[in-house]
């Protein structure tokens, strides 16, 4: 694709690295097939290839408006498209880039930012959001049917484990699993410990910054890396073999950590450090001996929803399928599995219909063959699904648990 950005972004690190990404598009329109908006709208610029040109339009100065701004907003930023692309395009990249230099250019209406800025400010925030999580769920039996469902039922986490072993992981609290499904990393800990391997946790560390990052909130979300950096830093020196993240979501931003800060003189190469240590539960599980996983407790079948975090920037598809079918347990049959479901991050409020009905489509997806539970591997989508399922749903690293 040829390319004229306006001086005022070519001379910038961003413009550069967003017109590299433009360059390496071919038009050939394979990302369309596997885009979950186009294909709920049909509309070329609800897909990648329509997008591409509507963010290369705004990079070389064309107008763009608030229509414009919609199409690029109802991407989920699900990177589908990128396992797609024969070209390598680093779609999420671009779009991440073009949506933070608009947000500069094109203002928002108050309503707009306002709602933004309370997301960016209450989700991040571990004690503000655990609070309000508490006071829903105290009040959820008079909410009003379809705010009743939003908030999830109150959960207990299980023991960490009392034993300490030479061999030690890092893992991330992060801002909404510790009050919406603690038990994740307690299951997580215990499993482990199973397998001679100690789990911590920096209380230091909060949000890995992507609420912030992908809310266009680019200077923010960059230092809650760094104070993460820093928070696991002594760990790292003491020889913490590996971050083991139990929230996908997460886990996509850490192993981003290098690159988004290599800029920085202070922080690059810890950054680089830290996103080289970064790997999903799933993945890391792999390289062990499982046979002491072995499921004593039959969970039934279950649908394993691999989330587009983990399938599409962590490239692990397939990975916790592996570790769960040498765990004994029976995986049910599914379809679109590559299609998201609608989390997203903050997607599922400031887009709920596209949410629901992408929610909707793969509730039909997960259940054709009739499983007991579904399992996923992220806080986000195992929240946004169990609003609708008709049957339980929790992560998959509960399942070893047991």
């Amino acid at each position: 694709m040829q390319t004229n950005l306006v001086q005022q972004f070519a001379n910038t690190p961003e413009g550069q690295e967003a017109e590299s990404i433009l360059r390496a598009c071919v038009h050939c329109g394979f990302c369309t097939a596997t885009c979950p908006t186009y294909q709920e709208l049909n509309d070329e610029r609800d897909g990648p290839r329509g997008r591409i040109y509507l963010m290369k339009m705004f990079l070389e100065g064309e107008e763009v408006t608030e229509k414009t701004r919609e199409h690029l907003d109802r991407c989920l930023t699900c990177r589908s498209c990128e396992t797609t692309c024969p070209s390598g395009v680093q779609y999420g990249r671009l779009v991440d880039i073009s949506r933070g230099l608009m947000e500069k250019e094109l203002p928002r209406s108050s309503t707009d930012k306002w709602m933004r800025w309370a997301l960016g400010r209450v989700i991040p925030n571990r004690q503000l959001f655990g609070a309000l999580l508490r006071l829903g769920q105290f009040f959820s039996p008079i909410l009003p049917g379809k705010l009743r469902t939003k908030v999830p039922p109150k959960k207990q986490a299980s023991p960490w484990p009392a034993t300490s072993h030479d061999r030690k992981v890092l893992a991330l609290a992060g801002c909404a699993q510790p009050a919406a499904t603690p038990n994740t990393n307690a299951a997580a800990a215990r499993v482990l410990d199973k397998l001679g391997i100690t789990m911590v946790e920096a209380p230091e560390a909060g949000c890995c910054g992507a609420v912030n990052y992908h809310l266009s909130e680019h200077e923010l979300g960059l230092e809650r890396m760094r104070q993460n950096i820093d928070a696991w830093w002594p760990a790292i020196e003491a020889g913490a073999e590996a971050i083991v993240m139990t929230a996908s979501g997460c886990g996509a931003m850490v192993q981003d950590y290098g690159h988004l800060l290599k800029d920085d003189p202070v922080y690059k190469d810890k950054a680089k450090k830290v996103s080289e240590l970064c790997t999903d539960i799933g993945a890391f599980l792999l390289k062990q001996d499982l046979d002491k996983l072995k499921i004593r407790q039959n969970p039934g079948k279950v649908a394993f929803h691999c989330p587009c975090t983990l399938q599409h920037a962590m490239k692990q598809s397939g990975v916790v399928e592996q570790v769960l079918t040498k765990a004994g347990v029976d995986l049910a049959q599914t379809r679109d599995k590559h299609l998201c479901c609608g989390s997203a991050g903050t997607y599922s409020v400031l887009q709920p219909e596209m949410s629901q009905q992408l929610l909707s489509n793969k509730l039909d997806a997960l259940t054709v063959d009739n499983p007991d539970r579904i399992v996923t591997a992220n806080i986000g989508c195992q929240m946004h699904l169990e609003t609708k399922a008709k049957v339980p749903v929790q992560h998959w690293i509960e399942l070893l648990d047991q």
